[in-house]
């Protein structure tokens, strides 16, 4: 029910963190990939992880917030691949925050530009690929997508906008067979989180705060006893989101969170 085999499927901010592991997990249901994303040595990387597993790879180098080459890239993988079934809008930013009147123009626009911005450019740019079949298009939020937390107005802002995003895409594309959901992960253990700069947010009392210290702090949050999901559990959403397992689900989201928030 979750082969994706004959499949192919874009992935933007694909170089390297969640995007790669995406990537993998596509390849290992069967899906041939485009990797997309601002660099090279990131994704030839990605790239032979994806043939390793038996999958063909196409790499792209685009800016998300440059429209024309991300149309260029999504193009040029179609053309070689043959076909698209899967979007998976991955690529985005968590600039440092402030309270909101504090913000500069600067971290606000940018965060905009890369979170809302670039996956309204990605779908722009991937949907007239997408066959009669039908196929999925899956959008990466995160529980600020979902609530509000201090001094993440630019975040906030932006993956809260991508679930109106997601949700009118799918009126509009249901008829079409595109099924549209977003994916709201908590903290993962990428190096978003793990390093020194979070530590000491999540630790201010703490001089120099070890990766252990953030862990307590961010265990403590959630309802699990864990203080982040990894990467692959926020892949294994997005592969049955892109599976026939998942055939009728559209409009919705899907937590993985580790019960961060339902914790009262």
């Amino acid at each position: 029910m979750w082969g994706l085999t004959g499949k192919v499927a874009v992935v933007t901010g694909a170089g390297r963190g969640s995007g790669r592991v995406h990537c993998e997990q596509l390849a290992e249901a069967g899906a041939d990939v485009i990797a997309v994303d601002t660099g090279t040595d990131g994704l030839a990387a990605t790239a032979e992880s994806v043939r390793d597993r038996g999958r063909r790879c196409v790499t792209g180098v685009a800016d998300v917030r440059d429209l024309d080459a991300l149309t260029v890239a999504v193009e040029s993988g179609v053309a070689e691949l043959g076909s698209l079934h899967t979007v998976v809008a991955n690529a985005g930013i968590h600039a440092p925050g402030a309270p909101t009147w504090e913000l500069t123009s600067q971290a606000w626009q940018e965060t905009l530009d890369i979170n809302l911005t670039g996956v309204w450019h990605t779908v722009k740019a991937s949907i007239p690929h997408i066959g009669p079949d039908g196929g999925a298009i899956v959008i990466i939020s995160s529980t600020n997508g979902l609530r509000g937390t201090a001094n993440t107005a630019h975040y906030t802002a932006s993956k809260h906008a991508l679930v109106g995003l997601a949700r009118t895409l799918a009126n509009e594309l249901g008829p079409r067979s595109i099924r549209v959901n977003t994916v709201h992960p908590g903290a993962v253990a990428t190096p978003t989180v793990r390093n020194e700069a979070t530590y000491r947010r999540l630790c201010p009392d703490i001089e120099n705060p070890t990766e252990a210290d953030a862990a307590k702090v961010l265990a403590a949050r959630n309802l699990l006893p864990v203080p982040w999901v990894e990467p692959v559990d926020v892949a294994n959403a997005v592969v049955f989101l892109a599976s026939e397992a998942a055939r009728y689900i559209t409009g919705t989201q899907i937590v993985v969170d580790a019960g961060l928030t339902q914790k009262a």
